[in-house]
């Protein structure tokens, strides 16, 4: 088990690097300068990491939702269609609000393809968890019958599409709202998938 100091200068470390690469891009910050910024050596950084792209890519590993999805799947659902879908559309947004730095350094830089094709695991974790969702609730005759997995892959890009609005300037399309968005879709949906 590690130090908890071993523990606060990777996540200065994870910080400070995001922070930087946001700002900078990825190219443009060295490994010296993360480490300034974290307050530790640069060796801290090699030891820890072994290079600026492993930083990076834990940072992702980290960062990212498929834990906490995981989580609130097991322990928040109710089973009500709607309060559910609400409960993950409202989670998901500000998980992704949360990480927008992150997408803006992986997405702007091809040189990191590589995290961004790993960090496939993440919509993929979200994907069977929702996917698993929808079955269920078919079982229990409170959603009509149909493909799970299409419903679920629907669900993600209709909010990964209002998220990706969002972080590159939805207010110059459109006035609706993000929580405004998320009670209509989610009312479409509980529409269109609820029994009569």
């Amino acid at each position: 088990m590690e130090n908890q100091t071993a523990l606060d200068s990777k996540s200065k470390l994870m910080v400070a690097a995001i922070d930087l690469m946001a700002e900078k891009g990825y190219k443009g910050v060295s490994t010296k300068e993360i480490a300034s910024t974290a307050g530790v050596s640069e060796m801290t950084l090699f030891r820890n990491f072994g290079s600026k792209f492993n930083l990076l890519e834990k940072a992702v590993d980290r960062y990212h939702y498929s834990i906490e999805f995981t989580k609130i799947f097991g322990e928040q659902v109710t089973w009500d269609l709607r309060a559910d879908l609400l409960m993950i559309s409202r989670m998901y947004h500000e998980m992704m609000e949360r990480n927008r730095k992150l997408f803006l350094i992986v997405l702007k830089d091809d040189e990191l393809i590589g995290i961004r094709e790993k960090a496939q695991k993440h919509p993929r974790t979200l994907l069977e968890l929702l996917t698993n969702y929808f079955t269920e609730m078919q079982r229990r005759k409170r959603l009509i019958p149909t493909d799970a997995e299409t419903q679920a892959i629907t669900f993600m890009w209709m909010n990964y599409g209002a998220f990706m609005t969002q972080l590159f300037g939805a207010s110059k399309i459109t006035n609706v709202t993000l929580p405004r968005f998320i009670e209509s879709s989610i009312d479409l949906f509980v529409k269109a998938l609820s029994p009569s």
